[in-house]
């Protein structure tokens, strides 16, 4: 008799189905939602921002924002301003009493709305972590409404059939605030002139 050892992290396993069953519940109540609010690891945050190559010129603006991490780490690290959206008030709270208590508050902001009817015509990068239905459905707006040449960062999810122009995967020990082995991948896309689209 064979006898296989499989080590498995439980407490991860568990988070990630917990995860899984979220984001199915969520989505049912709400079929364009972005997902349950989870928080980017740091990790990922700089591996973003490095990918997009941000700079003290760029205009960071995030869609479903969260804690105001990416924008507030982009404009403490790099200079860069920025805006990021929500449509949870206590977090868009959150994220702006963390950006006074930095001393950003005239460099970023966070606003209470909905990513489909964002104003995105100022960004210079685009930061997302939504799931795929939401992305989807950002792609028409996000083409449409901003400037050739604009950067465009995804934690984990894509666009589909638009394929970044580059992914680079890297491994964690915590995500979904759970300590354990992951994986997160980034993509990156630029945006191409009208008639290349």
């Amino acid at each position: 008799m064979q006898v296989i050892d499989l080590k498995v992290n439980f407490k991860g396993l568990c988070a990630a189905v917990l995860f899984g069953v979220a984001i199915a519940a969520h989505a049912a109540d709400a079929p364009l939602s972005g997902g349950p609010y989870v928080p980017t690891p740091p990790q990922v945050v700089d591996e973003m921002l490095r990918m997009a190559g941000v700079t003290g010129r760029d205009h960071v603006i995030d869609l479903g924002s969260g804690d105001g991490r990416i924008v507030i780490t982009a404009a403490q690290k790099y200079g860069a301003s920025g805006r990021g959206y929500d449509i949870d008030r206590e977090l868009v709270d959150r994220s702006n009493s963390n950006a006074r208590k930095l001393g950003l508050e005239k460099v970023v902001r966070f606003v209470e709305g909905d990513v489909l009817k964002a104003d995105i015509s100022e960004a210079s990068v685009v930061t997302l972590y939504l799931l795929p239905a939401m992305m989807n459905e950002l792609r028409a707006k996000l083409l449409r409404e901003l400037k050739p040449g604009t950067r465009i960062v995804s934690h984990d999810f894509d666009f589909g059939n638009w394929r970044p122009d580059r992914s680079v995967s890297i491994e964690l020990n915590e995500k979904y605030d759970t300590s354990g082995s992951w994986s997160s991948t980034i993509h990156l896309w630029t945006v191409p002139q009208p008639d290349a689209r």
